[in-house]
This record gives structure tokens, sequence and C-alpha cells, in this order.
């Protein structure tokens, strides 16, 4: 039986699968066309220096030859004199000379260059003139002939290697060209299964109010109960945009950003502070910052998700913090790592769900039903992106703490940028 998760991603395999033989084929095409053409060229290059050579023996021999006897190896001569008695070469092979071209020339032709078919390569003539004799040159062409053939070899020999290594090479070209194409459709896959799951129940939940507050202002409701439902509204929008952010910023925690600055997370958590103080308030809880003693918190980072990271831990412990609790955020540094620690006395968690809270919409285990959703999965992405750890402790009614460690950044001279 398939399961859900690979049938899902089936098709971004198939896709993927594709696109690597395509590319695979089409580089190893052009990497073989190259080659076929490199090997053409060179045999047509040689070819055309053997017959240039070839011709240019024939010519001399033919301009030199007193007689028949010591010519160049592989070549021969034949000389006919006026009465028609031909002299020939010693070993001259069977079926040389080329009479017909002798004729030619007889008839007053001033040379005839002819081939003639024989062992490996034939033989190439060049016929002339000389005075009252007539004087042919025959070349054998079985040396060129076999460094035709063994240039021939060398290059289909090469070709073969050089298609193997073309494959080879574009498989993993193939590979690597399709790896950012992978990445991006498997976050694109995440980023549309994040959203469907995550937008569902606020979206929901914002067009029930919505229509709440349309029945309250037709039937001239009391403006208390219409305050009411204004104020779940915006409670909802509210969370509707922290939703928002999460997704924004999974899609961007992958991505290569060398744009990182000097952030100091006590800066960060005292904006934290004041961002929820007023949530705060209207809970009847006592948020708190409790800066450390060592001077600046600074790490090298990206503001705006280290943020997010304190936010959605001080979102979390507001949620689970009743009336009358405290939650604090605490600042401390060591020779090398900046630890921040989110603490607060409200309700807690089991402790059997502190590696499933920072799941993606993990919910409790045993009679806990609370759904975590993106925000601690998100958190935790965060902090290991930048090098750093997060660890959960809780006991059920008696809070919860998550204690991040960043590294830290020796510069105390360096201030910190503007917010």
């Amino acid at each position: 039986m398939k399961r859900r998760g690979d049938a899902r991603t089936d098709p971004d395999r198939a896709l993927l699968s594709r696109a690597r033989r395509v590319i695979a084929v089409q580089t190893a095409a052009a990497i073989t066309v190259s080659l076929l053409v490199l090997g053409v060229l060179a045999l047509v290059v040689v070819v055309h220096s053997q017959n240039a050579a070839a011709t240019t023996l024939l010519r001399q021999t033919v301009a030199s030859a007193d007689d028949v006897d010591d010519p160049p190896p592989d070549v021969w001569i034949f000389v006919q004199e006026a009465d028609g008695a031909i002299d020939a070469t010693e070993d001259a092979p069977d079926g040389l000379p080329d009479r017909g071209a002798l004729d030619r020339v007889r008839a007053g032709a001033p040379t005839a260059t002819s081939y003639i078919d024989g062992r490996a390569g034939g033989f190439l003539t060049l016929t002339r003139q000389r005075g009252t004799r007539t004087v042919q040159v025959v070349m054998s062409r079985h040396e060129q002939h076999e460094e035709r053939e063994r240039l021939f070899g060398a290059l289909v020999a090469g070709e073969l290697v050089g298609l193997l290594i073309a494959v080879l090479s574009a498989a993993l070209l193939a590979r690597r060209a399709t790896a950012p194409l992978a990445e991006a459709l498997a976050r694109q896959r995440q980023f549309v299964a994040d959203a469907s799951h995550e937008l569902r129940t606020p979206l929901t939940q914002l067009h029930t109010r919505a229509q709440l507050l349309q029945m309250d202002l037709r039937s001239g409701a009391d403006l208390a109960d219409v305050t009411t439902d204004v104020d779940h509204l915006v409670t909802g929008t509210r969370h509707l945009g922290e939703v928002v952010e999460d997704l924004l910023l999974s899609t961007q925690l992958g991505r290569r950003d060398d744009a990182r600055e000097l952030v100091d997370l006590g800066v960060v958590a005292a904006a934290v502070i004041a961002e929820q103080a007023n949530r705060a308030r209207e809970q009847e809880v006592e948020l708190t910052l409790r800066p450390g003693a060592g001077g600046p918190s600074l790490v090298l980072g990206h503001r705006a998700a280290l943020r997010r990271v304190l936010t959605a831990l001080v979102d979390n412990a507001l949620s689970h913090t009743p009336a009358g609790g405290q939650v604090t955020i605490e600042l401390g540094t060591d020779r090398t790592m900046v630890t921040v620690v989110v603490r607060d006395d409200g309700t807690g968690f089991d402790p059997a769900d502190t590696e499933r809270l920072f799941a993606r919409f993990a919910r409790g285990g045993h009679a806990d039903h609370r759904r975590f959703g993106l925000g601690l999965a998100l958190t935790r992405e965060v902090v290991t992106g930048h090098g750093g750890t997060i660890e959960a402790w809780s006991r059920p009614g008696q809070g919860a703490a998550f204690t991040i460690g960043l590294p830290q950044v020796d510069t105390p001279d360096a201030t910190e940028p503007r917010t």
C-alpha cells in the first residue's frame, strides 16, 4: 500500500526524473556531437595532408627520374620509349603501369593523374611527357591507408570513451542542475500544505465572527455586543496575520542570504515586550524582561527572523498563562553563547511532548489535544539555521521554559544598528 506522503511526492519525482533525463540526454548529445565533429575534422586534415604529400612526392620523382632504378620506398617508375617499349622498376606490382594514362599523355595531354585499385589503399599515378619518353610514377597508398585506419580506430575508441564520459558527466550535471528545482518543488509543496492547513481554521473563525457581527448590526444589537464581536474580529485578524508571517518565514529559511547583521538580542527582546504589553495587561499577566549583566547580547543573524522567534515564544507563553501569572524573557551570556530563556508559570505541557511540539502541526499526546501549529516548528528551524539550539522544559501545572542558545559575536566595540 502506497503511503500518502509518497503519493504526494510522486509527481515531483516524475518531474525531476524527466528533467534529469532531458538534461542528461541533451548534454551527452552535445558532448558526443562535439567529439564527432572534432574527429571528422582530424580525419579530413590527415587525409588532406596525405594527399598533398603524395602529390608532392610524385611530382618530384617524375621530374627527377632519369631511369627506373632506386625510386623512393613504395614508388615505381615506368618509362615508355618512342617505339612503345616500357622499362619498369623491378618488383613492380601486377596490373601496372596505367596504360590508359600513358596513351593520354602520348596523345598530347600535359600530365595525367589517376587512381588504380589494388591492395589495401590502391595506387596513385602521375604521368608526364619528358622529351620523347613518357614517364609514369606509381605510388602505393598502403601505408597511408593503414595510417588512416589506425587514426579511424583511435577516433572510434575515443568517441566511445568520450560517450561514456559524456553520459556520466551529463548524469552528474543533470542531478546538480535539478537540485535547486527539487528544493523549490519541496518548498512549494510544503508551503501549500502549510498554508492550507494553517489558514483553514482562522479564516473560518473570521468568517463566522464577521457573520455574527453582520447579524448583530442588522438586528440592532446593543453597542456592547457589537463591540465584543469587533474585538473578537480584531483578535482573529491578528492571529491570521501571525499565521501568514509564519508561512512567509517558512519559505525563506532555506534561502542563502549573506546579508546578515549584528543583532542585539536585548534590543529585540525589549521590542517584543513592548509589542505584547497590551495583550499581557488585558490577560492580567506580568510580562517582564531580565537583561543579562554582561553587556550587549550580540549575535550574527537576521533581525526579523529572530524577532519572530521571540514573538512566537512569548505568544505561546501568554496563550497558556492564566490571569495573575508571569512571563519573563531572561538574557544571559558566557564566553561563546548568548542564551535567551522565555519562562512562564502557566499550565505547562506533558514532558512526553517535548520533541513533538517542535513538529509541524503536531498535537499533544495523551489527554492533551493542544495543537502546536507552525510557530514552534519554525522557531527551531530559525534557531538551528543560525547555528544555535533550542530546548524546552515543562511540568503540567508548573509552567514551561524555552531556552535558546546562539553563538555570540565577540565585538565589544560594535554598535547595534537602529531598529
